[in-house]
Order: structure tokens, then sequence, then C-alpha cells
């Protein structure tokens, strides 16, 4: 028997350090994968290749454990793509003259409209450079279409399609589906327009939230049509009538008497015209270059600079704790990491957020009012900064949108479920003693009392009237011009601008451009805030991520988003400065 013990131990002991050297071989891989591009050496005749395919973020993480394996998470996980890296692959293409052209290579590109207009912005003025751009698809959504029509060259399939109908909003209404399940959902909230509540109060959207959403989304539709209006010739008027049919099932003879295509080829006739381009006979006389390879390439050595100017990035929601998003406490100490630093002289806070926490957006609030009494600081919009994501923009000294941008949404709203008739239903029974009269508030397992309501609708409306007046101090308007815009009410960064919510329309090199005049400073360095996350943190979110997508995967891509909203409101009860959209394509 003691024999067995010390043959089982020893077996268990090997398996163990067995698994250990394993894992350690991989981050050995892994390590290798992470550091293969760090001395990437560019060949003349070289191109940039724009795979438009997966997510498109702020900032991508990186992942060198991304080998593909099928089985392993990892291997599944959707593509994500970093807006800084496309955009400072673009300018870098632009300036390196091995780089004789950039190709567009669209897949399934899920990316908001404004990010889009920057990426589109940036190859427009890569064009200057007398350089080539050539886009090829099997399929276009609008989205990609709209990226890859600022191309010379637009090629598409011979029986491949183009999805150009215009903007729609579809939202889910969860109200008649929880009442069945037993689910009441107690709403609380200031604002005609706050429109996040509606799916669990109502079966079908307001009139004010129908309003707002047909407003913003004929914004984006208009900024949208004349983009590509100046890039394939074809007036405002043209192009609607087009959408007006639905592209998406016609013939692709079609598409190209409506000039929305320059030539039909298949995917092995691209080379034929790369060639060209490229004066060369044969495939392996050029390169194709990624984003990666081409921004791990060296370049010529730039002088040291002290002086720095620092890009903080709020992406995602806003949420008091928990490790995605812009958690509260590691986002102030981000904060006060650049007021402590003397070497970072002014700062852009770049805002991609729907709102979230109305307490935690209330405190960085502070944190950045702070900051901007020692530098400057311009808050760059991305696609959203609305709700909260006003709130925490709304005291910087200047605020950058692109037209796009959805913004505003000034408001508050608070939710609490109440699953008494759940209970029931399942015969789960629930008691109470207390001391006090409100001792329970808060109990999801009976119905608010008048006063509970009472008090809860008091609060929203105090803080309410804290989101507006932080609103007027940091625009210096008065309290009575920000109520009139705001009720939870959505814009368009170009509305917006009318409105006096943002100061002018641009991307983020305009905002990095106005800080360092407000910091006057000329030389200067980028430091980007938060820093990426390091190899186990990621790898462990992005296992995480995965186990929770594969339970959705049965849904239409573009109802997951739906679901996870659903899932959202049951772990974000309380007060919230949020914002809910949703438009498709």
């Amino acid at each position: 028997m003691k024999q067995f013990f010390k043959i089982t131990l020893a077996t268990m002991l090997g398996l163990v350090l067995t698994g250990l050297l394993f894992f350690f071989l991989l981050f050995a891989v892994a390590g290798a994968i992470a550091s293969g591009d760090e001395n990437y050496t560019l060949k003349d005749n070289s191109y940039l290749t724009l795979e438009l395919s997966g997510n498109l973020s702020e900032q991508a993480q990186d992942n060198p454990f991304n080998l593909d394996i099928p089985g392993l998470p990892m291997g599944s996980s959707v593509k994500e793509i970093g807006l800084n890296d496309v955009l400072a692959a673009i300018k870098k293409a632009k300036e390196t003259p091995e780089i004789k052209g950039i190709f567009i290579k669209a897949k399934t590109f899920n990316a908001g409209y404004a990010s889009l207009s920057e990426i589109r912005n940036a190859l427009n003025d890569f064009k200057e450079s007398g350089k080539y751009i050539v886009a090829y698809a099997d399929q276009y959504d609008q989205k990609e279409y709209f990226l890859s029509s600022v191309a010379d060259h637009v090629l598409l399939n011979p029986i491949g399609m183009i999805n150009f109908s215009g903007l729609a909003s579809t939202p889910i209404f969860f109200t008649e589906a929880l009442k069945k399940l037993g689910v009441k959902v107690e709403i609380f909230k200031v604002g005609t327009y706050k429109s996040a509540v509606e799916p669990y109060m109502n079966t079908e959207m307001s009139p004010a939230s129908r309003e707002q959403t047909e407003a913003y989304l004929n914004g984006i539709w208009n900024t949208l049509l004349n983009d590509i209006s100046q890039s394939r010739a074809l007036s405002v008027q043209q192009l609607n009538e087009i959408a007006d049919q639905n592209t998406l099932l016609m013939d692709t003879k079609e598409l190209l008497r409506f000039n929305l295509v320059d030539s039909l080829v298949y995917a092995s006739e691209v080379d034929s015209l790369l060639n060209r381009l490229h004066n060369v006979e044969k495939k392996d006389e050029r390169t194709s270059v990624s984003i990666s390879n081409l921004l791990s390439a060296p370049t010529e050595k730039v002088k040291y600079q002290k002086t720095r100017l620092a890009v903080l990035y709020a992406d995602g929601e806003i949420v008091d704790e928990g490790s995605e998003g812009i958690v509260r406490e590691d986002f102030i100490e981000a904060i006060q990491a650049i007021q402590a630093d003397d070497k970072i002289k002014a700062v852009v806070l770049r805002v991609n957020s729907p709102g979230g926490s109305a307490y935690a957006s209330e405190q960085i609030w502070k944190a950045i009012d702070d900051l901007k009494t020692k530098k400057p600081v311009v808050v760059s919009m991305g696609d959203l900064a609305a709700s909260g994501g006003y709130y925490i923009a709304s005291g910087a000294q200047k605020i950058v949108a692109s037209s796009n941008t959805l913004t505003g949404s000034i408001g508050i709203f608070g939710m609490f479920l109440n699953v008494e008739e759940l209970t029931q239903k399942i015969g789960l029974n629930v008691d109470v003693v207390k001391t006090n009269e409100l001792s329970d508030f808060g109990d999801m397992s009976r119905q608010m009392t008048d006063l509970e309501k009472a008090k809860m609708q008091r609060y929203i409306e105090s803080g309410y009237e804290l989101f507006v007046k932080r609103c007027a101090e940091g625009r210096k308007m008065s309290v009575d011009a920000i109520k009139a815009i705001a009720e939870g009410r959505v814009w368009t960064g170009e509305k917006a601008k009318e409105l006096g919510l943002v100061d002018e329309l641009g991307d983020i090199d305009r905002a990095i451009e106005l800080a360092a005049e407000m910091g006057q400073i000329e030389d200067y360095q980028i430091v980007s805030f938060p820093e990426k996350k390091d190899f186990v943190t990621e790898l462990i979110a992005q296992m995480t991520e995965q186990s929770q997508l594969s339970a959705l995967s049965w849904l239409p891509w573009n109802q997951q988003g739906q679901w996870k909203q659903l899932e959202k409101a049951f772990k974000q009860q309380g007060v919230l400065a949020r914002m809910e959209y949703s438009y498709i394509p």
C-alpha cells in the first residue's frame, strides 16, 4: 500500500510538472510570436493590406497567444483591431517610400460610423501622396462599403453583394417577456428622451424616442451620402434612389452600372491589377505588409523628446468595479498619474462610451476637473460620448467630436427588479424581520412602497440636477440653456456643435493638435493611458469573454447586442447615466 501511494504521488507530481512545463512552453512560443515582428524589415515595392474584419476598438490589446488551435477559446475569439493602430499605420504608409499603396480587404467589420469616418479621412489624406488605394470584397456590408468607397479602384466579386440600403433602428422590448416570467422592473428617470429604460416599460418606441432616433439616423446617413457622393461622383439624390431599391440582392452588373464599383473581378484576378500598379509581372515581386508589420518596422531615429502629451482612453461602459470598460478606481488612478507626471504638458481624453454608473461618472468628472487645473484637457469623441460619457467629457476646456458621434443624452435613470411574481411561480417564499421602516429598501422579493418610490425619484432628480450643473459649468452655459437641450436627448456631433455641446468637428489628430497648442508645446512624445494589459490578464479575459459569447452564438449577430443589453439590465441595477442605441446595418 505504501508503494502504491508513492507511485500515485509520483504520477501526480509528474503530471503537475508536465503541465507546468507545457504551460511555460506555450508562454515561450507566445513570446516568440509576439516578438516576431519587432525587427520587421520593409522591402521595396510593398503595400499595406488593411484587412477589415472583426471588432474595431479604440486600443486593441495584444494577443500573442492567438494560436488558432481548434477547441481552445483563444483560437476562436473574434479578431480585434485597434483604431489607433489603423490610423498610425495609414499615416506611416503615407510617409514610407517602400509602401506604394494600400489594399483594403473588406470582410465583416464591426465598427461605428464615427470611427469609420476617421479611418476614411486618414485614407483621403493618404491619397494626397499620389499612392494608390484598391478595395476588394466578396460582399460589402454598408459600413465596409462606406469605408472602401474612398479607394481609387473599388472591386467586387462578379457574384458578390453590396448592402446599401440606409440605416434602421430595431430595438427589442422585453416588457411582455419579463411580465410572463413574473419579473417587474421599477423605473425612475428624468428626461423625456431618456429611452434606455423603454425596453423594460414599453412595447414600442415612444414618440420622443422615435423623434430623436429619426434625427440622429438621418444625420449620420446624410454624412455618409455626402462622403460617398464625393468619392463615387454620384449625387446624394442618386445614392438615395439606389438605397431605396436595397442593393443586397441586386445583380452585380447593375451595381457596376450604378457606379458603386469600378470592376467585377474574382479574388484571383485582383493580383493582375496589383501587379500593374507595382509595375511587376509576378506576385512575389511585391510584398503585402500587415498593420503590425508596418508599425514594427524601424523608422528613422527621432530625437528623444522629454515633453509628453498624454492620450487617455475612456473606452466602454463606466462601472464602479470590474475588469472591463472604464473602471472607476483604475481610471482615476490613471488620471492622477498623468497629473503627477511633470513631463506631461497636455492631455487628450478620448471618450468612446455610452455612459454607465452615475456615481462613477461624478467621481471621474471630479478627477478630470482637478487635472485641468494643472494642464489643458481636450476631449476627442469617438462613436459614442453619451450620458455618463458626456458627463466625464463636459469638464474639459475643449471638446472635439466627429460629425457621426452620438453624444448628449444628458439624463439619469434608475431600475430595480421586482421578482415577487416569479418567486410565487416557482414556490419560493420570502419573509422579513426589520428594525426600521426602510431597513429592507431595495428588496427584490416585493413591490416598492409609495414612500420608497418617492424617495428614489427625488434621488434621481437630484442626480439629474447635478449632471446639468456640471454640463453648464463646463460649457459656460446657463442651467436653463442646458436643460433646453438635455432631457436625455441624443444628438449627432454635427448638431451638438450647433447647440454648443462641443466646440468643433474633427478627429483625434485635431484634438491632439489643439491640446498641444493649449499646452504651448511643439516637440513632444505621445504617451497612451491606460497601458495595455499584460499577457496573462488579457488571456484570462479573452477566455472568460469567449465562454460568455458562446452562449449567444446561436443568435443572429445584430441581435446578440440586444440580449447583452438585457444581461446588463440585470447586472447594473441602481442609478445610471447611460444611453442605449442600436441601428443596422
